[in-house]
């Protein structure tokens, strides 16, 4: 198996490194092409895989390749990597908003998977959705299910306008989070609490709370309603934050990301 990598940031590496610690990959098997040589040399120092500068040169002998770069250098990479490709190489395509049908056209080539994995991949914590054109086999989507599931929970979907939801909601979700988390630690420090007990507080009680939420048969609202005690802190609290429209900010983030993933790959 041999997979090869056009781009070598963030998401990449940590694809790269959850595949090797679970020995889904060998770092004689990943290739990795990027522009900048402290990248390169960051990636050979730390796992031990092949890096190359040029596009073209990490595809030969590829069986899948890997396009983890930002959805506007789509263009530019295409360019690099048209010539190359064998009708037997698969493409997994990470870069946000981008459709099937733009990788297909761009790249006229026909084995194509999209996904849309998200930071906590760092950790093997994430959460990836992910769909194939109709030309990708059983055995393609195996290796790539492999692949993504290194990383965290896979959901493979058989239709591809659910990855624009999945965008807004997963893929766009640890900013929303860490922005909230951020308010929490803030108010904290309001009151009067210092910014290292803040943190802690606040990034315990989300990691225990989501924890529960995922162990729990309960309802949300039922967990929710285990904490509200009939004229307490806790009532009164989440009363402020329904008068402040909360619930509608949140949503109104959802849908601009979503907007925002279809404007990208050109979806209607």
């Amino acid at each position: 198996m041999k997979v090869s990598f056009i781009g070598g940031g963030v998401m990449a590496e940590a694809i790269i490194a959850s595949a090797i610690d679970k020995l889904v990959l060998q770092p004689t098997e990943i290739m990795v092409s990027d522009p900048l040589e402290s990248r390169r040399s960051h990636l050979i120092g730390k796992y031990s895989v092949n890096t190359v500068s040029e596009n073209h040169k990490a595809i030969q002998n590829a069986n899948l390749i890997v396009l983890a770069m930002k959805p506007q250098d789509l263009g530019a990479v295409a360019d690099s990597l048209r010539s190359y490709l064998q009708d037997d190489q698969v493409i997994l395509s990470i870069a946000a908003g981008v459709t099937l049908n733009s990788l297909e056209n761009g790249l006229t080539h026909n084995r194509i998977v999209r996904a849309m994995p998200n930071t906590p991949a760092q950790i093997g914590a994430g959460i990836t959705v992910w769909t194939t054109s109709s030309n990708v086999s059983k055995d393609d989507m195996e290796i790539t299910q492999s692949i993504l599931g290194s990383i965290g929970k896979e959901i493979y979907v058989s239709e591809e306008k659910y990855l624009d939801m999945a965008t807004a909601i997963s893929g766009s979700g640890p900013g929303y989070v860490f922005l909230i988390m951020e308010a929490f630690i803030d108010a904290g420090v309001n009151l009067g609490l210092s910014r290292i007990i803040a943190e802690e507080l606040v990034i315990e009680t989300f990691l225990g709370s989501a924890t529960l939420a995922r162990e729990s048969d309960n309802h949300l609202s039922t967990l929710r309603n285990m904490v509200t005690s009939p004229g307490g802190t806790t009532a009164e609290g989440l009363m402020a934050l329904e008068e402040s429209g909360l619930r509608w900010a949140l949503a109104s983030g959802v849908i601009a990301a979503y907007e925002k993933s279809k404007s990208l790959g050109g979806s209607k």
